[in-house]
């Protein structure tokens, strides 16, 4: 018996998650099924986090954690549960699965078969958002050589257990040269590792209207996180319904499986929710946990009874449709259906599946990191960036000097265009003159002197180089 922490949800969730648990244990799922009270009711009894403290414990003891779709409450600073887990849980690896069901499911690609597989702990979505200014607000976006490392090897050893021919990279590192362009560095480092699988990379853009034109070219397909949020949602939807997928959220000790669709409240107590994606998520589970037979044996019995026409309304269709059952009645057609195949759709073969066993990231040797100069963010309401040059130049001293100023990362002095709006927010860079070495002590006098001159600096971020190599990015026109 494989423990298996089960969170039953809010709106449609307690119904799905009792299918899907009624449909995998009467296939043989081998578990000891420990309940959680997530979600709503958690967050409105003044929980802002959605989750116990004896739940975390209960997740953590059983490594495992099957997750109905919850509500977070509309304002009152209540977090994502979902994002919270992921990072908590260091649960890196988002894979979504998303394969045209056609012609039993309506879809514009019925040759689609694509997984998605996305950074899930940084990125945009660490969170870390700032006013700076009256006009200008800031959210970093922070990528890590560790989480670009562990999630592009994950996607090729995904590759390499289901058989896979190709993995792509979406990045924009065309616009992003630091943080996109370390995810598409690590990504090519890593692919010189797997000779056997094709490799290659998209910028985002034209990645993105391939997706949605042409699936049927890409294979597997790793992402930054937030890139990978967007993309992977609508890879579930071309494919027919996004109700109809599922997630896996994979770390180095726990994991988490789930529907990608909310909770949709006012579908719930009425027995028509599809537990389909749930159902998804629940047999990623079962290969996860070692359990491939019986999530064969589950897959290809949904299948089947996608192929006999009995659809739940959400993909009711007259003419291909036979049959529309409710929530609990699907369940009982898919446990009807075990032990049969589909003769349309594919069936799947997940018993020489072996489980993934990654290698815990190694943290190289420390790079020689040189200080090169600083950037200095300003608030001021003016408008000219000559005038502003000239404010700060009473900042300057012996030997560093104001050798540029941005605004929304567009050069605007020396020789800027008058034509360039600006809002309040500079950056404004300092750096040495050639053979001068700079130092933490010269950037302490820089803002000494911006505080004595009446200069409102708001922030610093020093330049550097890292083994020689300069690891900042020009100003827009430079």
């Amino acid at each position: 018996m494989t423990p298996v922490t089960v969170a039953k949800g809010d709106g449609i969730g307690p119904e799905i998650m009792d299918a899907t648990l009624e449909i995998i244990l009467a296939a043989g799922a081998k578990l000891r099924i420990e309940e959680i009270e997530v979600g709503e009711k958690v967050y409105l009894a003044g929980n802002t986090s959605g989750i116990s403290e004896a739940s975390w414990e209960t997740i953590r003891r059983n490594k495992v954690f099957l997750k109905a779709p919850i509500t977070t409450p509309q304002g009152g600073g209540y977090k994502s549960l979902n994002v919270t887990t992921r990072k908590f849980l260091g649960l890196y690896s988002n894979v979504r699965p998303c394969m045209s069901l056609h012609p039993f499911v309506s879809t514009k690609h019925p040759v689609m078969d694509i997984v998605i597989v996305r950074e899930n702990e940084e990125d945009l979505y660490a969170g870390i958002e700032h006013q700076q200014t009256d006009e200008v607000v800031q959210c970093l976006k922070l990528i890590s050589r560790p989480g670009c490392e562990k999630i592009v090897r994950y996607a090729f050893e995904y590759a390499k257990q289901q058989n896979r021919k190709k993995v792509t990279c979406f990045t924009k590192d065309n616009i992003m040269k630091q943080t996109d362009g370390l995810f598409h560095q690590v990504f090519d480092e890593i692919a010189k590792e797997y000779p056997e699988i094709e490799n290659e990379h998209w910028i985002i853009d034209i990645g993105a209207a391939k997706l949605a034109d042409t699936p049927e070219l890409f294979d597997v397909i790793v992402m930054p996180n937030l890139y990978g949020d967007v993309l992977s949602d609508v890879a579930a939807q071309i494919t027919g319904s996004v109700g109809l997928a599922g997630s896996a959220n994979i770390g180095e000790e726990c994991s988490m499986f789930e529907a990608i669709h909310g909770s949709a409240p006012r579908r719930a107590g009425q027995n028509v929710a599809n537990p389909s994606g749930l159902l998804q998520g629940a047999i990623m589970m079962l290969n996860h946990i070692g359990q491939t037979a019986v999530a064969e044996k589950v897959q290809n019995a949904w299948l089947k009874t996608l192929e006999d026409g009995t659809h739940t309304y959400d993909i009711f269709k007259e003419g291909v449709s036979k049959e529309k059952l409710g929530t609990k009645e699907f369940a009982k057609a898919v446990i009807a259906n075990l032990g049969k195949r589909p003769s349309v759709l594919k069936p799947v073969s997940y018993s020489n599946n072996a489980a993934l066993e990654l290698p815990r990231y190694k943290r190289r040797a420390q790079a020689e990191k040189v200080l090169l100069g600083v950037d200095v963010f300003v608030h001021w309401s003016g408008s000219e960036p000559d005038a502003l040059a000239e404010d700060l130049s009473a900042m300057e001293i012996g030997g560093v000097k104001l050798t540029m100023i941005t605004n929304r990362g567009i050069k605007v002095w020396p020789n800027g265009f008058k034509e360039t709006f600006c809002t309040d927010h500079w950056r404004c860079r300092f750096k040495p003159e050639p053979g001068m070495a700079m130092t933490k002590e010269h950037i302490i006098e820089l803002l000494s002197k911006a505080q004595a001159s009446g200069i409102d600096s708001i922030k610093t971020e020093n330049l550097y180089s890292f083994n020689g190599k300069p690891a900042f990015s020009l100003g827009q026109g430079q």
